[in-house]
């Protein structure tokens, strides 16, 4: 049990490892909701978890939002209690997508998309919830918005890399993302079937589709979420004790040395950049190779 307990703490600890740690909060919050809701079962006071999901899930009551702000961030990190289908299908689409934004554009950009797709997803529901008659009684949790914002914005950064899908073989990424995105629209217009569920996946998306063309336009759509998180982490993070220290009179020299590239790539560099795709996938890029492809797609 120590062990599990470590790997957990080395977690959050880890540098860059935001796509873990999204997956983790999720997968904790869902076990200690389903361990709350068996004692409030069992010591019959249901009404007391009533009482927790009230403020957790999102209303779609406006006046009920107003005192419940905070739902706007909590109900993008709960998931349905009735199976474990929920939470497991919306973590691996998050850990398969996200990976491709995290490898390509880093671990802060991939919280960045998550938390603007679950504001995103939010926003637009609590809009259509109260215009349509009847559906401001209506509560939304999940992460699907925030994992179709990470779904969609993989699509567009690098609309052809191809999955391998089990009895369908490789499939690009923008016809997959296309396919969910389509039935979420037909089934919110036609079968009215999870409208809260099917309005946060389109808004999701759009922010997903947004934040990746306005990156590419030099605009970071994520930098407020990330100056707020500077902050925060901040807080909990104690302050250095004053250190004396003495100008020592020997000369030392180092040499500057760069973990990212920062030069502009030419058309022999990305040719050979896209043979090496074609022959052996996107994952056997380099670093290095990643970025220069990155600042060629800004470029053009």
């Amino acid at each position: 049990m120590t062990g599990i307990v470590d790997d957990f703490k080395n977690a959050f600890r880890k540098q860059n490892n935001g796509l873990v740690q999204i997956i983790l909060i999720n997968v904790v919050i869902f076990l200690v909701m389903v361990t709350l809701f068996w004692i409030f079962k069992v010591a019959d006071k249901r009404e007391y978890f009533m009482l927790l999901e009230e403020n957790l899930y999102l209303p779609g009551d406006i006046k009920k939002f107003l005192f419940h702000p905070w739902t706007l961030i909590t109900y993008f990190f709960v998931h349905s209690l009735e199976g474990p289908f929920h939470i497991l299908f919306n973590m691996l689409f998050l850990y398969w997508f996200g990976k491709l934004i995290d490898e390509y554009l880093g671990s802060r950009r991939l919280v960045n998309l998550y938390i603007l797709g679950g504001f995103a997803g939010g926003i637009s529901y609590l809009i259509l919830a109260n215009l349509i008659p009847g559906f401001s009684n209506s509560q939304l949790l999940g992460a699907s918005g925030a994992v179709y914002a990470v779904v969609v914005g993989a699509a567009t950064l690098m609309p052809n890399y191809t999955f391998f899908l089990f009895l369908l073989g490789p499939v690009k990424i923008k016809y997959i993302a296309g396919f969910y995105i389509i039935t979420s629209y037909i089934s919110l217009a036609v079968n009215g079937e999870n409208m809260g569920g099917n309005i946060a996946h389109l808004g999701g998306g759009l922010m997903g589709f947004l934040f990746i063309t306005q990156l590419n336009n030099g605009n970071d759509l994520g930098r407020p979420i990330s100056r707020f998180l500077e902050w925060v982490k901040s807080l909990f993070q104690s302050k250095p004790k004053m250190k004396v220290t003495y100008r020592s009179t020997t000369t030392v020299t180092t040499k500057a040395t760069s973990p990212t590239y920062s030069g502009t790539p030419d058309d022999d560099e990305i040719d050979a950049i896209l043979d090496k795709i074609n022959r052996s996938g996107y994952e056997s890029l380099t670093k290095e190779e990643k970025q220069k492809l990155f600042r060629a797609s800004q470029k053009n």
